[in-house]
């Protein structure tokens, strides 16, 4: 995802929304579950994996950043918070190494070299799997999956309805994303609008000149909460979700040669996944719903 997050935020203006979306609510508390609330399970609940044998590793440096909220970021008190960090000593405490385990913040620019310097074990910050990456790194199975969804105007397109109720009906995207090109293969039959960025596309849904937009799902969700939106807009329907338009989704990277680290990530997740840890994180950090 910094790879999403070049193209999948504009640094500034994703965080604002979501600081505004923190001012807001009066903290990143935990939501009443409801569908809308509910993770996908991406590990198959009756899969078991492997645990591998940890006892030689000395530690387990987790590196992350703290200019990605509510992933990561530096609370009030400076201490780092989010769901990856959250995430992070969760997977430590189910594979049982907590006093092996160590979270590091740095730039982003700096996690990358500091894996292959061995300065670090993990990164888990929002990186981007990509075929270059994986020719130098390991990467655990996805955790999270971003979805795209659309957020409508409630003036211009009251009710609930479908996606299929856009048709004929200007629908604005940022031109030259991901999300123009799943737009145009998803739905044909809409409309879209395009804009040079989210700032001029968001004021274009407010104020009605477009009855909807399509986005990242992550960033509508916030802002749409948040004192930016007026209360001018809903997310509507979906989520959608496109590993090809959109990526394999949340992972931890690790150095290829730590096969039995990546294998333990694994394990862990699949357990947290299974016994509900996982899905009392998501809803601490995403009281909106991202789906």
């Amino acid at each position: 995802m910094r790879a999403f997050l070049t193209s999948f935020k504009k640094r500034g203006f994703y965080t604002l929304c979501v600081l505004l979306a923190v001012l807001l609510s009066g903290s990143f508390a935990a939501a009443q579950s409801s569908d809308k609330n509910n993770l996908p399970l991406l590990f198959d609940a009756r899969e078991r994996l492997a645990l591998p044998d940890l006892s030689t590793v000395p530690r387990v440096r987790f590196l992350t950043t703290v200019d990605f909220p509510p992933f990561n970021f530096a609370d009030q008190t400076g201490r780092l918070a989010g769901f990856h960090v959250d995430l992070a000593r969760e997977i430590c405490a189910e594979l049982k190494i907590e006093a092996k385990c160590q979270i590091q913040a740095m730039p982003f620019a700096d996690l990358q070299p500091a894996l292959l310097a061995n300065t670090g074990d993990a990164v888990i910050a929002g990186i981007a799997v990509s075929a270059d990456l994986r020719r130098q790194f390991a990467f655990s199975r996805p955790f999270l999956a971003l979805p795209a969804r659309f957020v409508r105007n409630l003036k211009t397109l009251p009710g609930n309805g479908n996606a299929a109720s856009l048709a004929g009906l200007p629908v604005g995207v940022v031109g030259g994303t991901a999300h123009e090109a799943m737009l145009k293969a998803f739905f044909p039959g809409i409309k879209a609008t395009v804009f040079d960025g989210d700032t001029a596309m968001l004021d274009a849904l407010k104020s009605g000149a477009v009855a909807a937009v399509f986005s990242d799902g992550l960033r509508l969700s916030f802002w749409a909460s948040s004192a930016a939106s007026q209360s001018c807009c809903a997310l509507f329907d979906g989520p959608y979700l496109s590993e090809h338009f959109l990526g394999e989704g949340m992972t931890i990277m690790a150095r290829k040669s730590d096969v039995a680290l990546t294998q333990a990530f694994d394990h862990a997740l699949a357990a947290l996944s299974r016994n509900g840890r996982l899905q009392e994180i998501y809803l601490r950090y995403f009281p909106y719903g991202l789906y």
